[in-house]
């Protein structure tokens, strides 16, 4: 254990360009000083721009990006769907009036980044059309015109917006200009469980895809056949991942007074379906932002053995079965 311990620390010593902001409250006692701050941020999504007034957990920690892991990490996790089982109902997508369609939408990601499905789901559901742009996450030259040096970036028209839920916030003035979030209350419903996802079920996640030595390289072989990486970062970064995101997830365990993962995962999917209460989904017959938001955030780890963990011994497969019917086809265009 020692020796991959060290194994890892010597492969990942090398730093990135700084790209995150600090997350000054992570613990810094079970991994040196040195390597878990690099650790915690690949480990985390590397780049996750989330709620710009919730903790990051993805993204924000302290220290400088080390080079192979964050690149493995760029998008951890975040897997296609396809649909589970056959759903009775046919839930359809909501297309926009043309009048508050955008023209020319380009959303600057990682493939695997779970916050960027999460953009994707909106623009998925309300089937506006965009190009998507592969950001290398070593160089970040896809993205060196912006001085925001994170994922997701959405240029609508133009304008650049940035952090996954305040550009979902800026997307529904653009495209539902008479239904204005600004107007919603903090304890509304809605908003709630979106302030949930940032703040409770991010939590659980990681523990979970690298629970083992086995899970840490089955998340990171997903993660290096669909990021942008050289042969040589593809094999760096698949073991050398592995090897040290099995070990932050026991500190992340610890930070996040997590006993049982498995147990943890299961408890927050039960309090989801709880939510709904009954019914389809939690905005009602169709999907709201914090449906959107669940299931952009869970999408990454839905074909994972956790994810699959998750849906045989919870209650919240039906519901993302009906999400998956509900955002359909992907509204992606060719760039």
């Amino acid at each position: 254990m020692r020796r991959a311990q060290s194994l890892a620390s010597s492969v990942l010593g090398r730093a990135l360009l700084p790209a995150l902001e600090g997350y000054a409250a992570a613990s810094s006692s079970a991994i040196s000083t040195s390597v878990q701050p690099r650790l915690m941020q690949v480990a985390l999504y590397n780049s996750y721009s989330g709620s710009s007034d919730q903790p990051r957990l993805f993204s924000d920690y302290g220290g400088r990006p080390t080079r192979a892991v964050s690149l493995g990490v760029a998008g951890a996790v975040s897997f296609s769907v396809a649909a589970s089982s056959v759903v009775p109902n046919v839930y359809a997508k909501e297309p926009l009036s043309s009048e508050f369609l955008p023209k020319d939408v380009v959303l600057y990601q990682y493939e695997a980044c779970p916050f960027c499905n999460k953009v994707k789901a909106f623009l998925d559901y309300y089937d506006i059309p965009y190009k998507v742009v592969e950001v290398n996450p070593i160089s970040k030259k896809e993205i060196k015109w912006s001085d925001y040096k994170k994922v997701p970036i959405l240029t609508v028209d133009g304008e650049q917006l940035v952090d996954s839920s305040d550009i979902i916030n800026k997307l529904c003035r653009k495209v539902h200009p008479e239904k204005s979030v600004d107007s919603v209350r903090d304890d509304d419903e809605e908003n709630k469980w979106r302030r949930w996802v940032d703040s409770d079920l991010v939590h659980v996640l990681s523990p979970n895809i690298y629970r083992s030595v086995s899970e840490a390289l089955e998340s990171f072989d997903y993660i290096t056949s669909k990021g942008n990486f050289s042969f040589t970062e593809k094999i760096t970064a698949k073991y050398a991942g592995a090897a040290a995101m099995y070990f932050v997830s026991k500190n992340l365990k610890k930070k996040h007074n997590i006993t049982d993962e498995r147990a943890a995962l299961y408890k927050a999917a039960e309090t989801w379906v709880d939510a709904l209460n009954g019914r389809d989904f939690l905005g009602g017959s169709k999907p709201n932002l914090a449906d959107l938001a669940v299931y952009g955030v869970l999408r990454p780890i839905r074909y994972l053995r956790s994810g699959k963990d998750m849906v045989e011994n919870t209650r919240i497969g039906d519901w993302f079965t009906r999400m998956e019917s509900a955002i359909g086809e992907s509204s992606r265009i060719e760039a």
